[in-house]
């Protein structure tokens, strides 16, 4: 805190004649100022400023963050056999400022998974590709991040994804722009031959003439992928491109609160080359993404979520399963913290500001009970 001065500031004399001018004034300039807001606020609304906005919305987007409303909804959709499609049953998804229904969510059905389940037994054991077949896949997807990072780091695409993350996040502006700067950095690190690097596979001398061993990178095949809300972007698309990297084909499913981010990454991927039939998006409830998993038999689930699921998950199938599953901690102020206000901010902050993760890091904040007024 800045230390008060005692010296008193220099004046200027002002003539009373100017004096009374300037707090005549003061109504009139109010007025001119509410005016003005109006019709700043009526220019917002007009249909140029419409159009105007939508300029700016990157060619891959289907939605505007800053048009998404209770009169404007947007609609996410399922991708699966290379095209999207609609779903008998809509769950609609609560701005969390004003409480109106803002997007609607085309949630797949137990009776509708066959498409998902066909498309995943189409995955052949190998993988899409592996050291041995279709290695030239490997560079595809070196050139696939170039093209989706370049994208990624292009001014008007990272304030696209920061707001469309806030709109359906708790986040500030700076926490949900350092998720997708994250993502484009990821990207970034997987240009060119880096993913054919990333296949490295290595020998072993053997213990006579003529024999070795060598160890490859292999896909698993057909894979799930089911990621969290708190992360809207950056776990489901590092794990996905992770997946497709290393030739397997994944089902992705995102928590529906917010999966219309990953459904307008998954589009802008398909802008940068990704082939249509290599990753399925699917939005559903628990129950339906169990029985998929249960009919389609994925050979490996990778469930970033609460332990109590995970535990179901292990047991259902049967351990072919790699867990991240969610802590639940806390922190818990004493009576000789000081600035309670700022230190609770602070821990409201995320892992792109602050105080780490909240999804293992913290999830609730207790204060002590002489701190309580």
């Amino acid at each position: 805190t800045p230390s008060k001065s005692n010296h008193t500031p220099h004046c200027r004399r002002v003539p009373c004649s100017q004096v009374r001018s300037s707090a005549s004034s003061q109504p009139m300039s109010r007025l001119v100022s509410r005016r003005h807001l109006a019709a700043a606020a009526a220019l917002r609304r007009s249909p140029a400023a419409f159009a105007s906005r939508w300029l700016h919305t990157p060619a891959f987007a289907t939605v505007s963050p800053e048009e998404i409303s209770g009169s404007s909804p947007a609609e996410v959709q399922n991708f699966v056999q290379g095209k999207w499609i609609k779903s008998a049953n809509w769950n609609w998804i609560v701005d969390p400022l004003n409480g109106e229904k803002f997007i609607k969510v085309a949630e797949v059905q137990g009776s509708e998974i066959k498409p998902f389940v066909e498309s995943l037994s189409k995955c052949p054991k190998h993988g899409l590709h592996n050291p041995l077949r279709a290695p030239e896949r490997y560079l595809m997807y070196g050139d696939i991040s170039t093209k989706a990072a370049h994208m990624l780091g292009q001014p008007e695409v990272l304030d696209f994804f920061a707001k469309l993350v806030q709109r359906v996040s708790p986040k500030s502006y700076q926490q949900a722009l350092l998720e997708v700067q994250v993502s484009q950095k990821f990207l970034e690190n997987f240009c060119g031959d880096q993913v054919r690097f990333l296949a490295r596979s290595f020998a072993v001398p053997g213990n006579h003439v003529g024999q070795m061993s060598n160890g490859y990178r292999w896909p698993f095949g057909p894979v799930a992928i089911i990621t969290p809300f708190n992360f809207p972007l950056e776990i489901p698309l590092l794990q996905l491109m992770g997946a497709l990297y290393m030739g397997n084909k994944p089902v992705l499913k995102v928590d529906s609160k917010v999966s219309i981010v990953m459904e307008q990454m998954i589009r802008l991927l398909h802008e940068c080359g990704l082939p249509a039939e290599d990753v399925d998006f699917i939005n559903s409830d628990g129950i339906t993404m169990n029985k998929l998993l249960l009919e389609a038999n994925p050979k490996m689930t990778l469930f970033t979520g609460s332990s109590r699921v995970a535990e179901k998950l292990a047991a259902d199938l049967q351990g072919r399963i790699k867990l991240e599953d969610a802590g639940f901690d806390w922190k818990i102020l004493g009576p000789d913290v000081q600035e309670v206000d700022y230190i609770s901010w602070v821990c409201d902050q995320d892992a792109y500001a602050c105080s780490g993760q909240k999804c293992s890091a913290q999830s609730m904040l207790f204060m002590h009970k002489e701190l309580v007024i």
